[in-house]
């Protein structure tokens, strides 16, 4: 079934402090208004809205428009919003904001249905990332982006945006299959191969009388071009010792000081299988209910290849050599921390239960739980190539981590001019980390355990707000959140250094006001202003999880405290028949930000280590600009595009003064999106692009260098697609990611040229 994109209009910072239920009844009353919301909605869904009917896009859009293989490609164009995806199936895809940058993904809250997929044990892009996977692009009927913490009914995860990802139901029997294959070129430095992904979706559905279900089945087979560099740092002079050998590069770190780059490893070698039910039943009595249970399983093998050749062209990977007329000592890290073999079996589910949307009173029941059933990496601790056919290495095992979420809430509608609503939230998470030595890496039982980290971390929250009609032409919004929040069970252990300790509980309370008011000047034209507040509370992997890379450490905080965080927007839109332009003005305040730093283990080490801290006080101000046009000049071409400015600052850091009045990590400052379709008959012609200002790793901005690895590069990447509907069953698509082979970093290599071609058959 084809998807399509819109922006909502409607008066969305009031929608934000509303339940969905209740974002829709504002949008109606209040008419044609001003929305923060990006929305990809099927055609049936946006026929039955009549919210926002004149900015209604065809049902095809973003099959036009998106090259999608996953299903957060779907968010590719939003306005403020990058997904780092670093390749087709990467299961290490945080989103960054307008906001936050790609390492906060604690400041985003994501659903499937109700199921909360964002991942909440972590505030990183590693294990914290989004499970995507739960949804099948097939399958999604809409996504809506809410931007800021301006939502009584969300907590502080809300501080950065709230993806809402709503699948569909058939109303007849229906039946989907879908084959894509996507193929990149791929060169840099001394790494040059194509690799390829391919991807088989089928799905069927059914409606019987009050009863309908949804099954569908993703297989996808997808390698990587290399995540990580292998690099060392350049001795203060030449020397003649070691091996001489031929092949690498000279190049600079981020931090501007001189390195050898001698390989690359991370080629991901990944096959995911996703399988989802789909449940639901109308009652007589008006109740609707609906179960969805999804099973993620991933087989993950990373390898490495080296630059250096010994003089008879053998490869090297390790000892005393002599590159380039410098002396290094090439250990088994430095390949072998980014070799692994990674497997993991994930189910998600969810059950609702909501009342119809008719009467005066409405309520809703949601619980969701996301649980890692079988998480396994083993990585290598010998040297390549030896380490290829096993040895020693370690296992780090993630099995019994996970979290569940339950809401409750109920709406009276039309009180005397006001609309109330209510909720109650509860979530908990669960951390178990364990790593245990391994003979043999590949295959071998897990050994002694050598490390360990435990936790959990749970809230109970109570929410109440009120959309208030003062005037026709003028109504307000008050909203208010209470939050009970807990870290307890927490332990950390360690072989080597000896460390075995029971970390002490926490436990605070929290408060968060939320105010709007949204003024419709005429027909055309709405303003609205909005201020929220938040408290994001330290997850639970930052509060007790140990992580080792080679001789890098990333070392626990357990005394965190929340970090607070005030938002101001105001925005004016204008909006008529075939378009909507919207300015939205945003100031961001956050005390106590949780944000990560590395430094010595000691003082004069070079051992480094790197941990979170509350830091004292940061601020993010700037504007976005939005605007979406149909049938410029001649009918049939669509444009659409947005610019985003952020000026983000640490404003006062006292544990670490060199940060202060530096650049928020991650964040560029200016961001920009264009698309451009043109459609015509049977066919659909887009040409989009999209762009990134640099921005820095460091929160003191010691890392100058953004284009290499582990830098930040800006980048300006043009794609291209073409669709063709053959007949209402079948539909061709081709396109072009990257098409001007844009070579950048995001921290990792990111892909270059990638042609992607999809068939698709829907009854």
């Amino acid at each position: 079934m084809p998807v399509s994109m819109r922006l909502c209009a409607g008066v969305s910072l009031l929608a934000l402090l509303a339940t969905p239920a209740l974002a829709q009844t504002l949008a109606q009353n209040m008419g044609a208004g001003l929305s923060s919301e990006f929305v990809i909605v099927s055609a049936e869904r946006a026929g039955e809205n009549p919210a926002t009917p004149d900015i209604e896009v065809t049902a095809a859009k973003a099959g036009e428009q998106i090259n999608t293989v996953n299903t957060e490609d779907m968010l590719k164009y939003a306005p403020s919003l990058l997904v780092r995806k670093r390749h087709f199936g990467d299961t290490q895809d945080p989103v960054a904001t307008r906001t936050s940058g790609v390492g906060a993904s604690a400041r985003n809250l994501i659903f499937v249905d109700g199921i909360m997929i964002n991942s909440p044990i972590g505030n990183n892009n590693g294990a914290a990332s989004p499970h995507f996977g739960v949804a099948a692009p097939q399958d999604v009927s809409r996504i809506d982006v809410l931007y800021g913490p301006f939502a009584a009914a969300y907590g502080g995860g809300s501080i950065g945006a709230v993806i809402n990802i709503t699948t569909r139901m058939p109303d007849h029997f229906e039946l989907y299959g879908d084959a894509q294959g996507a193929v990149q070129d791929y060169d840099l430095y001394g790494s040059s191969a194509t690799v390829g992904t391919w991807q088989l979706a089928a799905g069927a559905g059914e409606r019987a009388g009050a009863f309908s279900w949804r099954l569908s089945a993703n297989h996808l087979d997808a390698k990587s071009q290399p995540l990580s560099i292998a690099t060392l740092s350049r001795p203060p002079s030449p020397g003649t010792a070691g091996t001489p050998v031929t092949g690498g590069f000279d190049g600079l770190a981020r931090t501007g000081s001189h390195i050898a780059i001698i390989g690359a490893a991370g080629l991901e070698h990944q096959v995911q299988d996703t399988d989802t039910l789909k449940l639901a039943y109308d009652f007589d009595s008006g109740i609707e209910a609906a179960y969805t249970v999804s099973l993620f399983h991933q087989d993950d093998e990373a390898g490495a290849e080296t630059y250096l050749r010994d003089g008879a062209g053998t490869p090297v990977y390790s000892g005393s050599l002599n590159i380039g007329g410098y002396q290094y000592n090439v250990g088994a890290s430095s390949f072998s921390n980014n070799v692994y073999h990674w497997q993991l079996t994930h189910l998600a589910q969810g059950l609702s239960l909501k009342s119809g949307p008719d009467g005066d009173f409405t309520w809703s029941l949601v619980a969701s739980n996301y649980a890692y059933l079988y998480d396994n990496q083993r990585v290598p601790g010998t040297a390549l190539p030896g380490a290829s056919a096993g040895g020693a290495g370690s296992i780090n095992r993630l099995t019994g981590t996970g979290w569940y979420t339950l809401d409750a809430g109920g709406e009276w509608r039309g009180f005397a001019g006001h609309d109330i609503s209510f909720g109650l939230h509860r979530d908990e998470e669960t951390l178990s980390q364990r790593r245990f030595a391994a003979t043999d890496w590949i295959s071998g039982a897990p050994g002694a355990i050598t490390q360990s980290a435990h936790g959990r971390t749970a809230t109970n929250a109570l929410w109440l707000q009120d959309i208030w009609t003062i005037l026709p032409e003028l109504k307000a919004a008050l909203g208010a959140r209470l939050e009970d929040w807990r870290a307890y069970d927490g332990s950390n252990y360690s072989a080597s250094p000896a460390l075995n300790v029971a970390q002490p509980p926490l436990s605070t309370q929290a408060f968060s006001p939320k105010v709007s008011l949204a003024w419709q000047v005429s027909q055309r034209w709405t303003l609205t202003a909005s201020w929220g507040g938040a408290y994001r509370m330290p997850t639970v992997t930052e509060l007790y999880q140990t992580v080792t890379t080679g001789t890098f450490l990333s070392v626990p905080n357990p005394n965190l405290k929340p970090e607070h965080a005030n938002t101001f927007e105001l925005s004016a839109q204008r909006h008529a028949r075939d378009g909507i332009v919207r300015l939205s003005l945003y100031q961001e305040d956050i005390d106590g930000a949780l944000l990560s730093q590395s430094a010595p283990l000691v003082t004069g080490s070079t051992t480094l280590y790197s941990y979170v801290q509350n830091v004292d006080h940061t601020r993010v101000k700037g504007f976005e600009l939005y605007a979406d046009q149909n049938d410029v000049m001649i009918p049939g071409l669509e444009l659409m595009g947005s610019l985003t400015y952020a000026d983000g600052r640490i404003t006062s850091d006292p544990v670490f003064a060199k940060a202060v009045n530096k650049f928020i990590p991650q964040l560029p400052r200016w961001r920009a999106n264009a698309v451009a379709t043109y459609r015509i008959d049977q066919w659909a012609f887009t040409l989009g692009a999209r762009y990134s200002d640099r921005s820095f790793g460091t929160i003191d901005n010691s890392d100058p260098v953004s284009n290499v690895w582990q830098g930040f590069a800006g980048y300006f990447v043009v794609d291209a697609r073409a669709q063709f509907k053959v007949n209402d069953n079948w539909t061709l698509s081709a396109g072009v990611d990257n098409l001007n082979n844009d070579k950048y970093f995001l921290f990792h290599p990111f892909p270059q040229r990638t042609i992607v071609m999809e068939v698709r058959y829907a009854q």
